[in-house]
């Protein structure tokens, strides 16, 4: 395991997309979501894509610097495609439709379709925190066919993430965000890379046996070489049993069918589709007491008798702000397989070694 300082990193990550065709806006930007997600614990929507979206740009599944085109656009609705271009642009360029028109008319809705992988979906709940709002943002990823229904052992599902963000008056925002499914793909790949195992039942083979070996979603790879999930037999499982299962099914036809981008199905281009529903509390409750009561209510629920001695009640996004914290100190770790498949892809594409960071 190999750490590295953030700013350094998402230098070096914009460095990459720079010289694989991106402008050096758009190159920064996804420096700085990667290099976030892994401040914030996580791992899975870090660093470790970037040889997966430098291949995914050179296939032409993604495209560079592209803008949203409105499709539908009213007072308070807004859909918006993405024409596949990099989640880290259309994404946020999305949030900030919904954020102005929730804080003219007090609700908004925004349907994005057709994006490139957007990323942690916590960035845009924190985008629309930052502005004293609240979000509520459904997520499929049409192509990635990855997760078994409860029940069943054939995907059917993407890992179809679903996040919700509430501002706290003078704090950090409440954050929840998580895959509907037991893992993340990516922690399945940062798992194949030498880092952190999924949980022993995190996935499901064709037999019905449930394992945590990477290759059952994979197959077979190479230690540096790409994993490719279509050519592996087994499935992520949905958490919690029918519970995780349905809500994948409300983010699948909510995020992606409602969307305009569809409900994931194998043999089609991948597409990030997400609906995103921002509400402002002063317009919502103009007693003001909601930014009271939210204060309020933490602290009532943290005040729980930890189940065990020493343990804590953690918040959503709590987890997260003490990662930031930490690895702004110590820097980012990564494994070392995911380290020399990022560097092997700078060089690939013409980033000089006097570029590579120094790892501590």
């Amino acid at each position: 395991m190999i750490h590295i300082a953030a700013p350094a990193l998402r230098d070096f990550v914009a460095a990459i997309f720079e010289k694989a065709g991106c402008s050096a806006a758009e190159s920064a930007r996804i420096g700085h979501y990667l290099v976030s997600a892994n401040l914030s614990g996580h791992d899975s929507h870090g660093v470790v894509r970037v040889p997966r979206y430098v291949q995914m740009k050179h296939d032409g599944a993604v495209v560079a610097d592209r803008e949203l085109e409105r499709v539908v656009d009213t007072p308070v609705i807004a859909v918006v495609d993405g024409r596949f271009g990099f989640g880290q642009t259309v994404a946020p360029a999305a949030t900030r439709i919904g954020i102005e028109k929730c804080k003219a008319s007090g609700l908004s809705a925004v349907a994005l379709r057709n994006a490139g992988h957007i990323g942690r979906v916590g960035d845009f709940a924190e985008m629309a925190a930052a502005e004293g709002l609240v979000s509520v943002h459904f997520v499929n990823a049409a192509g990635s066919v990855l997760v078994a229904p409860f029940g069943g052992v054939e995907r059917r599902f993407s890992t179809a993430p679903y996040c919700v963000g509430v501002p706290r008056p003078g704090q950090s925002p409440l954050v929840l965000d998580f895959a509907t499914s037991v893992v993340a793909e990516g922690k399945v790949l940062v798992a194949s890379q030498g880092g952190k195992p999924v949980p022993e039942d995190a996935l499901i083979g064709p037999d019905g046996r449930t394992g945590n070996d990477p290759h059952m979603l994979y197959g077979p790879y190479e230690p540096l070489g790409p994993r490719d999930h279509r050519q592996g037999e087994g499935a992520i499982r949905a958490f919690g049993d029918h519970k995780g299962s349905g809500l994948a099914m409300m983010c699948e036809l909510l995020g992606g069918a409602l969307s305009g981008t569809g409900a994931t199905a194998p043999d089609r281009p991948f597409a990030n589709g997400m609906l995103s529903i921002f509400l402002d509390p002063a317009r919502i409750d103009p007693s003001l007491m909601f930014g009271g009561e939210v204060l309020r209510y933490v602290d009532y629920v943290k005040s729980s008798r930890p189940a065990e001695p020493g343990g804590e009640v953690l918040m959503p996004g709590e987890v997260e702000e003490r990662y930031r914290a930490q690895r702004q100190r110590e820097g980012c770790p990564l494994p070392d397989d995911t380290w020399q498949s990022i560097v092997a892809c700078a060089r690939s594409v013409g980033v000089p070694q006097s570029a590579v960071p120094a790892v501590r």
